[in-house]
Formats: C-alpha cells, sequence, structure tokens
C-alpha cells in the first residue's frame, strides 16, 4: 500500500496559498484545511486512495456549505434607498414608460400609480426599481 501522506501536505499547502493569492471566498482554504486533514487521517492510518478522496470531497463540501453561515460577504446598499429624488426628463404617461434624471443619470422611469401623468420637469420620488426602470411617483402626490 501507498503513503500518500506527503501528496495532501503538498495538496493542502498549495490550495491555502492559493487562497492567498486568489481569493475565492474561502473555499481554496477550506479546500486546503481538508486536504491536511486527509493527511492526517494518512498518517493514523487510512491508506486507500480512494477513501481518501471521498473523505476529501466530503470534508470539503461539508466546511464550504456550513461555512457560508458564518463567513458571509457584506451586499453593498444600493444608493436608490439612500437617494430618493429625481427629475423626469420626459413626460410619463400612464402606464407607459418615461425618462427620469437620477443621480446624474437618464433612467427609465414609470409611475408607481397607473392614473398620473407626470409631466417633464417635474421633481419624484423614487420608491421602487424593477431592473433598470425607476418606479417613481410626483413629489407634489406623496407631500399631501
Amino acid at each position: 500500500m501507498q503513503n500518500f501522506t506527503a501528496i495532501w501536505l503538498l495538496l493542502g499547502i498549495i490550495l491555502c496559498l492559493m487562497e492567498l493569492l486568489l481569493p475565492t471566498a474561502f473555499v481554496q482554504l477550506l479546500m486546503g484545511i481538508s486536504a491536511l486533514l486527509v493527511a492526517g487521517l494518512s498518517l493514523l492510518g487510512l491508506s486507500n486512495l480512494f477513501l481518501q478522496v471521498i473523505v476529501w470531497l466530503t470534508l470539503s463540501s461539508f466546511l464550504t456549505i456550513f461555512s457560508r453561515r458564518f463567513f458571509t460577504l457584506r451586499q453593498t446598499k444600493s444608493k436608490i434607498l439612500t437617494s430618493t429624488v429625481g427629475e423626469t426628463i420626459t413626460e410619463i404617461l400612464p402606464g407607459k414608460v418615461g425618462r427620469v434624471l437620477y443621480e446624474g443619470n437618464s433612467w427609465r422611469g414609470r409611475c408607481d400609480d397607473d392614473k398620473l401623468i407626470i409631466p417633464p420637469g417635474q421633481k419624484v420620488y423614487v420608491v421602487d426599481r424593477e431592473g433598470t426602470t425607476l418606479i417613481v411617483m410626483p413629489e407634489n402626490v406623496l407631500d399631501h
């Protein structure tokens, strides 16, 4: 029987170092740690290569899946949540799409109320976003 301890140690070290050079949200690091654990098991007598690979795959999968619970990436908040005032560039007819100047850019805009007409140059509040279309309401309607 062959002893693959050195190979698992080398694989573990390479994967851990690769995480430093090419970050992958800890996936390579966890695979490296799994390889180091398999190297330890190999020293303790687990000599069957097939079983070693199965243990490595199982440990890697388990650590990757369950580490997501503890290492979540922070999501940046959309500027739409903090900046809510825009201005219509074109008229927005009921149920139709027009253009809205928002944060210095021209966006597609649709009124949240399908019965309102919003004239050009009207201040609007951005109440939602659907893809690249802003859902807006006229300033004068929401101020009452």
